[in-house]
């Protein structure tokens, strides 16, 4: 028996039996009288996560009202139990059985009060409602699942069965190695059955998105968009000595400077995304603290290869030899940063260090133009991220940079923003010629950036690229479909050169990530995937 070490399946030649963490349920809690604030940097489109891909989303919904069968642990990249309590993987890895935990209650809100405990048909629900599209639920309020089928998941189960009230099945129709790291991501959040059929009952299928009700740490409260999100800390949580405030508030901040005051005066204890050039000035704040570690990220502007003249890729690696990146390194990240040349960070497994990224050389640009058929340049429109991201803390500058290192070679860039739901909306609808953009890994395999990024599967979520390029897609399906970690690790470096060579985005930076926070803040951890999580959090 082998146990698998929550950064990749070793293999599939044994089956799994994890050891249950903590007790399986925990009686109604008395929580510290204590309030957090948190200043967040945009507001969620919504509380259901399988709808969304975006951080800011799956913080505001993932990591307080939700639960997932497996979890990452808090602060790393390593599964373990959550709702399931253990699971068994079979010989052939085709088919994991979960056995789920007993006594977990639903959150009672001011719109649901549970009859029941949590249970397999609320897995069973979750997961056919992105599974099948007649499913009633899903008929009654159609929308997209953008990671469950970036990931291919819709294509790589054939079924999800409910064994008995606690016991629950997979089977897919092929062995994939990311799958339990792919079950702990955010999309994959338990909803209740027993909710959702009220909701269709009463015509409001749309409130799962609006009104959610989970089984984590916090209780929804209310939501004033572009203003706060308020949550109670949840007293019958199952997981004992989580919930450490009563009140968490997110108190919503897009300018990061004055993320930077209401911190320093004491009107949030906890700040998402400083600017490179507060960071100095918050160490030096004798009440705060500025921890910081290399970002698991990336930061890159995407070519729509569906649009003229970017679909030509001799075009796509002119424009990248005409960016200056070390004068945005030095200017956007301000010594935070450090180049990238690949669609991956280099603390990700596989990830090919022979690969260079092309120095800067405006006049190959311009021949490489001249060639491609466009001697006078031409027009594009240049997107620019409204809000800061731990990959591109400067979306604006970044966007300006770029704009003038273009006119160098008689490309003239117009450049555009949005809203930051309406900007992801628009990108994946592919209205964008380029697009700055970029990743934070999820679940620490390098499927989850060259699958999600730019696979097939995703070219209407995370591939902003809108890039199916079938040599390359058939090597991520390779590196999916082996549980031997060299065939995967040749399948994602062969990969890797296909991408250089074609150039579907330009990968900018790396970024570090800072976590500023008061000193009265107890035990908020740096999360190597990119979130914030309060479940441990507390408040001297």
């Amino acid at each position: 028996m082998r146990v698998f070490d929550g950064l990749r399946l070793a293999s599939f030649c044994v089956v799994l039996s994890v050891v249950s963490v903590g007790a399986s349920f925990a009686q109604a809690e008395t929580i510290p009288n204590k309030t957090l604030v948190y200043c967040s940097e945009g507001s969620p489109g919504g509380f259901d996560p399988a709808q969304y891909t975006s951080g800011i989303d799956f913080v505001a919904n993932t990591f307080t009202v939700f639960n997932r069968l497996i979890e990452f642990e808090r602060g790393g990249t390593k599964v373990e139990p959550a709702l399931a309590q253990t699971w068994d993987i079979s010989a052939d890895g085709l088919v994991y059985t979960f056995h789920i935990r007993h006594g977990v209650k639903f959150q009672t809100t001011s719109y649901f009060k549970p009859k029941r405990d949590f249970d397999a048909d609320d897995v069973l629900f979750t997961f056919k409602r992105m599974l099948d599209p007649d499913q009633p639920f899903r008929k009654a309020y159609p929308t997209l699942f953008p990671y469950f089928t970036d990931m291919g998941l819709d294509k790589l189960i054939a079924k999800v069965e409910k064994v008995d009230p606690y016991t629950v099945q997979f089977t897919l129709k092929k062995v994939n190695a990311p799958f339990l790291q792919n079950l702990a991501m955010e999309y994959a959040s338990i909803q209740s059955d027993e909710y959702a059929q009220q909701l269709l009952k009463t015509g409001r299928a749309s409130d799962i998105n609006q009104f959610p009700v989970g089984t984590g740490p916090f209780i929804f409260r209310s939501y004033t968009k572009d203003a706060t999100i308020r949550f109670d800390g949840n007293p019958d949580y199952w997981k004992p000595g989580a919930v450490r405030v009563s009140k968490l508030i997110f108190s919503i901040t897009p300018d990061a400077a004055v993320r930077v005051q209401k911190l320093k005066n004491n009107e949030c204890q906890v700040m998402s995304y400083p600017r490179p050039a507060d960071i100095s000035t918050l160490k030096s704040d004798a009440d705060l603290v500025v921890p910081s570690q290399p970002g698991f990220n990336v930061g890159y502007l995407a070519y729509n290869t569906t649009h003229k003249p970017v679909d030509s890729a001799p075009v796509r690696q002119a424009l990248d030899l005409a960016i200056n990146k070390k004068a945005i390194i030095e200017s956007v990240y301000q010594g935070a940063g450090q180049e990238a040349s690949n669609p991956m960070p280099p603390t990700q497994w596989s990830y090919d260090n022979n690969l260079k990224s092309a120095s800067y050389d405006p006049d190959k640009a311009k021949a490489l133009f001249a060639s491609a058929g466009y001697p006078q340049g031409f027009d594009i429109t240049l997107w620019a991220m409204p809000v800061q991201r731990p990959y591109n803390p400067n979306g604006r500058l970044m966007a300006e940079m770029i704009q003038a290192d273009w006119a160098k070679i008689g490309v003239r860039a117009k450049i555009v923003t949005y809203e930051w739901g309406e900007y992801i909306k628009r990108g994946q609808a592919g209205e964008h010629d380029t697009m700055l953009i970029g990743f934070t890994g999820d679940n620490g395999d390098p499927d989850n950036w060259l699958g999600t990024l730019l696979g097939c599967d995703s070219v209407s979520g995370n591939n902003f690229a809108h890039w199916c390029y079938k040599p390359f897609n058939d090597l991520v399906e390779k590196g999916r479909s082996t549980t031997d970690q060299a065939q995967r690790m040749q399948a994602y470096t062969q990969a890797q050169e296909i991408f250089a060579q074609q150039l579907p985005f330009s990968p900018i930076a790396h970024s570090t990530v800072y976590q500023p926070s008061r000193k009265n803040v107890i035990d908020l951890r740096i999360d190597p995937l990119g979130y914030v999580r309060f479940d441990g959090v507390g408040i001297q």
